[in-house]
């Protein structure tokens, strides 16, 4: 697992975190984490990928559909033109 490491917790923020680890039967690291995961990932968040591929399927983009897009964004570009 990764670690973090918070420098320069005020004491009142360390006992509060204290405090809250306590009452919810966790250890200070345990209660931090807990913290992260709830502010950072809540329930019903968005997920962009998600919500782009429910929307390609809802307006019937199909694999084949996508295949297309994306050899037109990777040709090469037609030449310039020349008016002289």
């Amino acid at each position: 697992m990764n670690s973090i490491t918070i420098s320069q917790l005020s004491p009142a923020a360390r006992r509060a975190l204290a405090h809250r680890a306590l009452s919810n039967g966790r250890k200070p690291n345990e209660e931090a984490c807990a913290i992260l995961e709830e502010i950072l990932c809540p329930p019903g968040r968005l997920l962009v990928g998600s919500a782009l591929s429910e929307l390609s399927r809802q307006s019937g983009l199909s694999n084949a559909d996508v295949d297309a897009l994306e050899a037109a964004r990777l040709a090469d570009p037609a030449p310039p033109v020349w008016f002289g």
